[in-house]
């Protein structure tokens, strides 16, 4: 079987100190992560820059517009979508908001402003989870 490779682009937003999260809806067509929680993002379309991606991929999932800053971790995760084995290489930005009104799209049904050292107490996407650890460090907050 043949593997695809995808880049993704992740949104993590900071808000007043908080840093947004949301759960994967069970609706979500090409979800592997029912129920968990990740940040805003997605995959970057072949020939589309990465900040254009990314700017529409968050609209997209939360109403918000963002200023991007720069990546701080780089990731990848193997789910099998649909019966297809996926290889996904996740670069996560740190990224900016002037907002905290989130608008849902339907591949998510619950969104969280947290405290980014409260993580542990979310069921977090494991892409997540090592992106907000590193981002931890790289602030000396872990």
């Amino acid at each position: 079987m043949q593997i695809k490779l995808f880049t993704a682009v992740k949104a993590c937003i900071i808000h007043n100190g908080k840093m947004l999260i949301l759960r994967e809806s069970t609706e979500y067509e090409d979800g592997v992560n029912p129920g968990k929680f990740d940040i805003p993002g997605g995959r970057i379309i072949p020939g589309e820059r990465f900040d254009t991606a990314l700017h529409r991929e968050v609209q997209e999932e939360t109403g918000l517009s963002v200023t991007i800053g720069a990546p701080f971790h780089i990731d990848e995760w193997h789910p099998v979508v649909r019966g297809e084995s996926w290889q996904i290489v996740g670069i996560f930005f740190l990224c900016r908001s002037e907002s905290e009104r989130v608008t849902l799209s339907r591949d998510h049904d619950q969104y969280v402003w947290i405290d980014p050292r409260d993580y542990w107490s979310y069921d977090l996407h494991e892409g997540t989870r090592n992106a907000l650890i590193a981002h931890l460090r790289s602030i000396g907050a872990s």
